[in-house]
């Protein structure tokens, strides 16, 4: 065990502090990681806040992790030390049950162990994350990062990125298919870019006007602002793919009337209830409303491939570590376009 700086949430709705994080020692499969970028994602702030009511105290936030390789286990394969490394949502799972073993560990039947408000998979150690200097990971739940890409702008990719990706690979959104990204934002802007580079004809969905100059400047063939009843029904049953990035519940009937027979509307941002879904409009023409949460290991760095090979990485603002609760509060007046990173250099001694 040794011992790194951090910052922590000592609990709900108090500023993040200095802290003193535990990392096990290298084992033979691990990886140390020296940390040099940690995207802060909404979900950090909610966790830090305990808006959904599972946080662990004290938390360290942080699962968007780019750093540089310092250690590795003696049965290492894929790294060595000097290698750019990512870790994403999550560093375990059980490894056996049916969606491990087909590289699907975000959907293990037994336990993720999470990156950071989680435990290991003793379900007693707690695991700490990004908003540190150093982590040690398991080497099948670490990425590896091109030198092509600029590395502060990786970091989100290890969750916004892979949100979005995976719906889009899963089904199969390519060339000849009209696309819609329903929300510009952290996802949303993630969404246009990989869609556009998928090959597809990409519209952004958005509330507002002011939103698609930017949308176009990130890709999007096509703005459709569904305030606006006239255009919304001229692109009824149109859309052959929907990604809803939008955070917050709200009416989804207006989106599901744009799909086509058999076209599909992924969420992947709204975690509470949503009522009010006509279930006629499913029925008449055949239509899909599907969820899905960032992808397995494998397809992950199938990912940071993809965005190594097509030049894509998150727009972002970057901040210093002794900054954050001001950010946070920044963040949440979305005050931001469309990812804050740290910059683990700041981190204070």
């Amino acid at each position: 065990m040794f011992e790194v700086r951090g910052f922590a949430a000592p609990q709900a709705k108090a500023p993040l502090v200095p802290f003193t994080v535990p990392r096990r020692d290298v084992g033979p499969h691990d990886v140390h990681i020296e940390i040099l970028y940690s995207g802060i994602c909404h979900s950090d702030l909610h966790q830090a806040h305990n808006d959904w009511g599972n946080s662990i105290y004290p938390m360290v936030p942080g699962h968007e992790i780019v750093g540089r390789v310092k250690a590795v286990g003696s049965a290492v394969k894929k790294f060595k030390v000097g290698d750019y490394a990512g870790v994403g949502c999550m560093v375990d799972s059980c490894r056996e049950c049916e969606s491990c073993k087909r590289d699907l560990e975000q959907y293990c039947l037994n336990h993720t162990s999470f990156t950071y408000n989680g435990t290991e998979q003793d379900r007693s150690t707690p695991t700490y994350g990004g908003y540190s200097t150093d982590v040690v990971v398991e080497e099948r739940f670490v990425v590896k990062v091109s030198e092509k890409l600029d590395l502060k702008a990786v970091a989100p990719l290890l969750c916004a990125g892979i949100t979005t990706y995976s719906p889009l690979r899963h089904w199969n959104v390519g060339p000849g298919q009209k696309v819609g990204v329903v929300g510009l934002g952290g996802l949303g802007h993630m969404g246009v870019k990989f869609a556009k580079a998928m090959g597809a004809h990409v519209t952004m969905i958005t509330t507002s006007a002011s939103k698609g100059a930017d949308a176009k400047r990130l890709g999007a063939d096509a703005v459709l602002l569904s305030t606006d009843a006239e255009a919304m029904k001229a692109a009824a049953a149109s859309f052959d793919f929907l990604l809803n990035t939008v955070p917050v519940s709200h009416d989804l009937n207006p989106y599901i009337n744009l799909l086509k027979l058999d076209g599909t509307m992924v969420l992947v941002g709204v975690l509470t209830p949503i009522d009010g879904m006509i279930g006629g409009a499913l029925m008449l023409p055949r239509r899909t409303i599907a969820g899905s949460a960032i992808g397995g290991m494998a397809e992950t760095q199938e990912m940071m491939d993809f965005c190594a090979e097509h030049g894509i990485v998150s727009d972002i603002e970057l901040v210093d570590m002794a900054s954050i609760n001001e950010t946070f509060v920044r963040l949440t007046k979305n005050d931001v376009r469309y990812r804050f990173v740290i910059d683990m250099a700041t981190m204070p001694g």
